[in-house]
């Protein structure tokens, strides 16, 4: 499960956040997280994960070696900053894909 924040904004820009749960009694080995940002809206940088972004407009975010674990009923969380044009939240839905 993942869950997407908006922790900042300003005139041109936001800065937001996704925690990535883990639920399960297990471990979980490497974590990914996709969506589609909103018109107008391009990231600028991310920490606590690596971004690759897709000719159809969605990106996705993996973990970096570090945090690649998430531990049983655990989380973790990545940032990033974007320009936009006021749309700051995702086209649809984010969610977990494999990594």
């Amino acid at each position: 499960m993942a869950v997407y924040s908006v922790t900042n904004s300003w005139s041109g820009g936001f800065q937001g956040s996704v925690e990535v749960m883990n639920h399960g009694t297990a471990a979980r080995d490497g974590w990914a997280v996709k969506w589609t940002p909103g018109a107008g809206t391009k990231i600028s940088s991310v920490w606590n994960g690596a971004l690759t972004s897709a000719p159809d407009g969605t990106v996705t975010v993996g973990n970096l070696d570090y945090n690649r674990t998430v531990p049983p009923d655990g989380s973790v969380t990545f940032g990033f900053t974007a320009t936009s044009t006021g749309n700051n939240f995702p086209v649809g839905s984010i969610g977990c894909v494999n990594p």
